[in-house]
């Protein structure tokens, strides 16, 4: 019966209200329906907010409607701009639809797309949880779990010598008297847990990542320690007394430390706690009760580095040919990756590279012994404020074995206490990985027994920097052995700054006044070193180019362009005379690509790039200037197109491109989005007997058994948690696909031959399969 529920009785004039809401609620849903029909999505919106408000019982009868006038209002937002107002909009839809996983995908695609990562993983996870078929969520959270929950949580939990040495250390600080405890960067919460279950009174523990905070409080009141520990969605940084925590702390505990120690911000930390969160430290001599004085685990750490040659950093980080398929690369341009230790930058980039060594594929050579680079104590708050600001030490390592020079490798010893300590060096098992320091600028790489390694270490901007890498050779004048005096396998110059100034500029390339810096990724500088890559598409865009027009591809422009006696710009004017009518090639590969200028050396090609960077753009321009081609050979394409969405366009309106190349593969090793969709405009782009590149693709697959790969996806039970309860909760993340695997170097034991898997035919689509069953 509708009105059987008992309501409190109101005045006579209670009927009239309840007929004024009914009759605003039809005519609200009236004018939302007109508004929709005239596209006026805001107004349609408000509309259907007000209803909504003063008649939830319509929530499912309007449902299906108001989700697609908010995901059609939202569109117009984000076109302009209008962020504020778009996340308003779906903050106001999750209040009356908590539990729509529809809207909570949706929420979660805009903020991915804003770069709100952590918060869009968070959606897409809900979403999920909500309904675990809907396949839509499922695709966007596997893509970004890998930011949600990095995967290094999952091994550092499995590392069950780092959980035993950093339990036995809180252990025994706690027994000693620390009973208040801040754990600063708490993940899972495990620390703060190892704490607790030692007797600690207080225990606080603060996390930034939102879904982290969310998964440690799951965790936490699943070991039932709810009550005894505090956890706080913030930064240390911003802790206040006792806004957040009633009083200074005796023992912090942290594990914010990175390949290269301090990458995580530990220092900055560390500084903030001395200074705001922790009780004064216990000076030398002292006695008394630990609880009236402040220490910090991990207590310090030693910072060692070894000079070594290893082909696999090379390849990915300096680029070793001067010719690419007959393309010459000038010599005022040099290429870097991400890792060159560069301070004079705006911008703060990660000085290293990091690599399991002990698993980089090919291995590595030690070219020096381990030296000690610098040691730090973490409870000594002056030390830690001098890190920043202190010059840079100056320091040289005598060589003791022949080989390329490639890199710097660091690891680090981290001092719990006294008693426990933990090594991160690439002889141990462990969760870690090693900081790469890649080598560039040396005029000579080669180094042999009787040269010294000379750099400068620093700690500028709260990274371990290494940097201005030179080469002191034996046969120089100078009487290395007045220079340096060993002390703990390290040579340090002390007083003789002023000379190792002066060796540091030895063999260090002297940067003309044209010369022009392109930093490319590490996949990017891998590519221009593959010649079979790029001398593979030459000879496909030769073949295809001859059959278009048979005999009018020009040969000479195949001769290599470092041959002046036959200019790649002369051999291209000849074409012009015979044939005036260019072939036109579009390369939209991602990234740094130089398959365009290859493709002007094959004749009467009009090419096009649509590399976005401005950086890249001047590059591929002087690498044309270099090989004599004429001015405006190269066109980039963006500068003709509205917007990216418009790169596969006609490059003349009553012309077609003869080759487009796409990307397939994704660095990570995932298909391109959309591949399917982009081959399809572009066979309709193409002239006939035009091609798209590559043809098609081969997948393969192959069957392993590999522990590593298990521990490195999901916590293996709570063993290794030294009993905790953790792996259900954080496993919720685990993904079923790895990305960015290399086979290499997985330790694994191979089950079966590679099996192709399908084909994916770009050209003659009709050859694809949906499924297929493999056995």
């Amino acid at each position: 019966m509708p009105n059987s529920r008992a309501r409190p009785r109101r005045d006579a004039g209670g009927g009239a209200g309840a007929a004024g809401r009914n009759e605003l609620v039809s005519r609200s849903l009236q004018s939302a329906e007109h508004c929709l029909g005239a596209q006026d999505f805001g107004t349609a919106y408000a509309h259907y907010l007000l209803v909504l408000s003063l008649a939830p019982e319509l929530n499912d009868d309007v449902k299906e409607t108001f989700q697609y006038t908010l995901f059609r209002w939202a569109e117009e937002l984000d076109s302009l701009n209008r962020t504020q107002d778009l996340l308003g909009c779906y903050e106001q839809a999750l209040e009356l639809f908590p539990d729509d996983e529809v809207i909570c995908n949706s929420m979660g695609e805009h903020l991915f797309r804003m770069g709100f990562r952590d918060e869009a993983s968070g959606y897409f996870h809900k979403a999920v949880k909500l309904n675990p078929d809907f396949n839509d969520a499922k695709e966007n959270f596997y893509r970004v779990a890998n930011w949600l929950v990095e995967r290094w949580h999952f091994i550092m939990l499995n590392d069950t010598k780092r959980n035993t040495v950093y339990n036995a250390a809180i252990q025994k600080a706690v027994c000693l008297g620390s009973k208040s405890v801040l754990d600063i960067g708490a993940g899972t919460g495990i620390l703060s847990m190892f704490a607790k279950k030692a007797g600690a009174h207080s225990v606080y523990a603060c996390e930034l990542s939102k879904t982290m905070y969310e998964l440690a409080c799951d965790v936490v009141a699943a070991n039932k320690m709810e009550a005894g520990i505090k956890l706080l969605h913030m930064k240390s940084l911003d802790i206040e007394i006792p806004k957040h925590i009633p009083e200074r702390v005796s023992l912090v505990v942290t594990e914010t430390v990175d390949a290269g120690l301090f990458g995580e911000g530990i220092v900055e930390s560390l500084i903030h706690a001395w200074e705001h969160l922790l009780l004064q430290p216990k000076t030398k001599g002292e006695n008394g009760n630990c609880e009236k004085y402040g220490k910090v685990i991990p207590a310090s750490a030693v910072i060692f580095g070894m000079a070594v040659e290893c082909e696999e950093i090379r390849r990915h980080h300096r680029v070793g040919v001067k010719d690419i398929a007959g393309i010459c690369l000038p010599e005022n341009v040099k290429f870097q990756s991400p890792a060159y230790s560069s301070v004079d930058t705006e911008e703060t980039v990660e000085p290293y590279t990091t690599e399991k060594m002990s698993r980089v594929p090919g291995g590595y050579s030690p070219l020096t012994e381990c030296f000690e680079i610098m040691t730090v104590d973490f409870n000594n708050l002056q030390e830690l404020k001098s890190l920043a600001t202190k010059k840079p030490d100056k320091i040289g390592i005598p060589v003791t074995k022949e080989g390329t020079l490639d890199a710097i490798v660091v690891w680090f010893v981290l001092q719990l206490d006294e008693e426990h300590s933990l090594s991160t060096s690439p002889s141990e098992e462990t969760c870690w990985e090693q900081a790469v320091y890649p080598v560039h600028d040396l005029a000579d790489y080669w180094i042999k027994p009787g040269d010294h390694v000379m750099m400068e270490v620093s700690c500028q901007d709260y990274y371990l920097r290494i940097q201005s890498i030179s080469v002191f050779g034996s046969e120089d004048e100078m009487d290395v052995g007045k220079s340096f005096t060993k002390n703990k396998e390290l040579l340090s110059v002390g007083n003789e700054a002023e000379l190792c100034s002066a060796l540091a500029n030895l063999q260090t390339r002297q940067p003309d006044a044209v010369e022009q810096t392109c930093l490319l990724e590490s996949t990017e500088i891998a590519l221009l070193n593959n010649i079979p890559y790029h001398e593979g598409f030459k000879m496909a865009m030769r073949k295809v180019l001859s059959s278009l027009t048979p005999g009018k591809v020009c040969q000479a422009m195949d001769t290599h362009c470092q041959n002046n006696t036959v200019s790649c710009g002369s051999g291209q004017n000849n074409c012009e005379e015979s044939s005036p009518e260019p072939f036109y090639v579009l390369d939209v590969s991602e990234g740094f690509s130089i398959l365009p200028i290859i493709a002007g050396t094959l004749g009467q090609v009009k090419p096009y790039s649509s590399v976005e960077k401005d950086q890249h753009r001047i590059i591929l321009d002087l690498i044309c200037e270099a090989n004599h081609f004429p001015k405006e050979t190269l066109e980039f394409w963006l500068r003709h197109v509205e917007d990216e969405s418009a790169v596969l366009q006609r490059p003349k309106s009553d012309k077609l491109w003869s080759i487009i190349i796409l990307d397939v593969i994704e660095p990570s090793g995932l298909i391109q989005q959309e591949i399917m969709e982009k081959a399809a405009i572009s066979r309709c782009l193409l002239q006939s007997g035009g091609k798209i590149f590559p043809q098609y693709v081969l997948m393969f697959g192959l069957l392993v058994e590999s522990q590593t790969l298990v521990e490195e996806s999901a916590v293996q039970g709570t063993e290794r948690t030294l009993g905790l309860n953790i792996a259900p909760f954080i496993n919720q993340f685990q993904v079923p696909i790895r990305v960015f695997l290399d086979l290499s170097s997985l330790p694994c034991i191979p089950l079966s031959k590679p099996v192709e898997l399908l084909r994916l035919d770009l050209m003659t689509p009709y050859l694809n399969t949906s499924n297929r069953e493999v056995k």
